[in-house]
């Protein structure tokens, strides 16, 4: 994709328009495929799946590269091939938002407490706390 990137940022690259043309796609085919993970630094600690079943080859390639797989699993899907299962509906849209959420929030309370650990300032890099005002009733 860089190259792609590179090849179509310059000018004078001596494609002709039907050539930068396609190219111009094949860069937006691949960005639609891969444009989440085009930025990542490395390979990921953990890999979170909610269907098993539809992610077998993301499910192999984690096993490969060693890469513990988190999964939801219904009674259809297979519990040997995940490292850490987690039962449950994985077919719902409630239950799969929820899990999202809660992964989610999870993941942002994990990077917190690396960031606060490693002496680096919470309040430069994101909102203010949320303090509750006194009770009236309280300061009396």
């Amino acid at each position: 994709m860089r190259k792609l990137d590179e090849i179509l940022s310059s000018e004078q690259s001596g494609y002709s328009k039907k050539e930068r043309l396609n190219l111009e796609r094949e860069r937006e085919k691949l960005d639609k495929a891969l444009g989440g993970i085009k930025d990542m630094g490395g390979t990921p600690d953990l890999m979170f799946i909610i269907d098993t079943n539809k992610e077998k080859i993301a499910i192999d390639e984690a096993k490969r590269l060693g890469i513990p797989v988190v999964a939801i699993i219904d009674s259809n899907c297979d519990p040997d091939l995940i490292d850490y299962p987690i039962p449950g509906n994985d077919d719902a849209s409630r239950a799969i938002a929820l899990y999202c959420d809660l992964i989610a929030r999870a993941a942002i309370d994990g990077i917190a407490r690396q960031q606060s650990g490693s002496g680096r300032d919470l309040g430069a890099s994101a909102e203010a706390p949320f303090e509750p005002a006194l009770d009236e009733a309280t300061e009396a």
